[in-house]
């Protein structure tokens, strides 16, 4: 079957050509002055080689850019590296190597790790920036709103519905991140059921995103959470979204009120910073009717005193990368009950299993595992990872929880390390490997300590090689130089020696109790 991606946007616009697509500042796009940009930016990308199946690294904040070269690349029928704007330039470097990118389109607020990154990668000798950079520009680098001023516009190329749409790379346990490739029907489906269903008792008030909808792009929409949930949902029904390059409670508040935003997506620390923002007056943000929470756990009386005041209920979310990433959800009118996720959404198997990948009874914990239409084709590159996370047909997702009298699921713990930090994934391993690297460095754990802002802020605890020396404080600053700024360790404390086990085992389990 053939399908692609760029549709739901194609679809839109012969639909509601004159309806506003998307706003920024005082901007305003409609869906065919969207659409016509989206198309010469594709045609852009096919005269310069682009072809089916290429990868395009796309690194931009939340700007109309990052919408016109997202579509522009599926247009083409070549794949969307997302990357996060937080990267540094050896993590960069790793993922336009590693995914094959030919093309990058950057922000040039991105340009200290961006530049450096593409200069080192002999695969990718394309390069658009946005704005202009303040550094040396490369050889060969195009502006990107240049090529927007062409005449011709490329047509929407008819991909297969299972060949891959979007790379997005999530940092792995052990090693390097790894690169979950979803297909065109993974997203198109996210996408549709989040539009269709997700804020409606479905079928009593059918596409609930429409003409008039308007949400809340204050969401990374490198993230996967921001690209559906915000970005293609409200594209796919006619809807319109506000697009703001940095968030902060008091432009969220603005926006609320200003632009009558009918939705709002975001992790909890964005529910807590506008509870307790003082412009975030009830009366004057009355447009709010759904609110919608994932990425990390609700604190309760966060989602109670937000539903209380601004008189909206919050529906919990869960989902991953790698499944699209909705897989759960609580339904609207019926998200009062707080610390579970909701119930699978349509067409999604879901069980609790044990380590032998045994179903356990119901209210017992165990991993958390998935089939259905949301999840990925697999890891790019990686057949090793993508056999482990796939055993037996379904997805183990390395989270552990348990479900409910009610066929509620509850997420109570990670299986693996990782620490959540403000809805963005640490995994501790990769920063411990940044650690080893140091010269002074003798043994290195990462682990995640509660945080009243960031839900788990990133500690480490080292030992020193012998007539080594060194302070917490320049450890950080090494940690900052070599790793993404939610990554790197804001607390770090140096001991004689670091507890094992009897094999010589680290002991993270003793400095968590500690």
């Amino acid at each position: 079957m053939s399908l692609n991606l760029g549709s739901l946007l194609a679809n839109s616009t012969y639909k509601y050509p004159s309806e506003t697509a998307l706003i920024y500042g005082s901007e305003r796009y409609t869906y065919k002055q969207l659409d016509t940009l989206v198309r010469k930016f594709a045609a852009e990308l096919k005269e310069a080689g682009i072809q089916p199946g290429d990868k395009v690294g796309l690194m931009s904040p939340n700007v109309p850019e990052f919408t016109i070269a997202y579509f522009g690349t599926l247009y083409t029928g070549a794949v969307v590296v997302s990357l996060n704007i937080l990267l540094s330039a050896d993590e960069l470097e790793y993922q336009l190597t590693h995914s094959e990118a030919k093309g990058f389109v950057m922000h040039a607020n991105c340009e200290a790790a961006g530049l450096e990154a593409f200069g080192r990668c002999d695969n990718c000798d394309l390069l658009y920036v946005v704005d202009e950079v303040c550094g040396e520009a490369p050889s060969g680098m195009k502006s990107f709103e240049a090529t927007l001023n062409r005449t011709d516009q490329a047509d929407l190329y008819q991909t297969m519905s299972d060949d891959t749409a979007v790379i997005l790379y999530t940092s792995g346990t052990t090693g390097k991140p790894k690169g979950a490739e979803l297909s065109h029907f993974n997203l198109y489906y996210n996408t549709q059921y989040v539009a269709e269903r997700l804020f409606s008792r479905w079928p009593d008030e059918f596409n609930i995103v429409k003409p008039g909808f308007v949400g809340f792009g204050g969401l990374p929409m490198y993230h996967i959470f921001g690209q559906v949930a915000i970005q293609n949902a409200m594209l796919f029904g006619g809807g319109s979204f506000v697009c703001l390059k940095r968030f902060t409670a008091e432009a969220a508040v603005a926006a609320i009120k200003n632009e009558k935003v009918v939705l709002f997506a975001g992790v909890p620390t964005m529910y807590f910073a506008i509870l307790h923002d003082v412009g975030s007056d009830p009366a004057e943000m009355s447009s709010l009717k759904h609110c919608i929470t994932g990425g990390a756990p609700m604190p309760m009386d966060v989602k109670r005193s937000f539903s209380e005041k601004f008189r909206v209920e919050i529906q919990e979310c869960y989902g991953l990368t790698e499944t699209s990433p909705l897989a759960v959800s609580q339904e609207y009118g019926d998200a009062e009950k707080c610390g579970t996720a909701g119930k699978p959404i349509d067409g999604i198997d879901l069980k609790i299993v044990d380590d032998n990948d045994q179903e356990v009874p119901q209210g017992e914990r165990g991993e958390i595992v998935m089939r259905g239409h949301n999840i990925m084709n697999g890891y790019f590159r990686n057949s090793k990872a993508t056999k482990e996370a796939m055993r037996n047909g379904w997805f183990h997702s390395g989270d552990l929880g348990f479900i409910d009298e009610d066929g509620d699921v509850h997420i109570v713990d990670r299986k693996k390390d990782m620490i959540l930090r403000g809805g963005f994934n640490v995994y501790p391993r990769e920063v411990e490997e940044v650690l080893y690297q140091h010269s002074a460095v003798m043994e290195a754990v990462v682990i995640g300590i509660p945080d009243d802002r960031y839900g788990e802020e990133v500690k480490a605890v080292i030992s020193l090689k012998p007539d080594q020396n060194t302070n917490s404080e320049e450890i950080i600053a090494y940690c900052k130089e070599h790793l993404a700024a939610y990554k790197y360790p804001r607390h770090v404390d140096i001991m004689d020696s670091l507890p094992k086990g009897p094999t010589g085992k680290l002991l993270k389990r003793v400095l968590r109790e500690t």
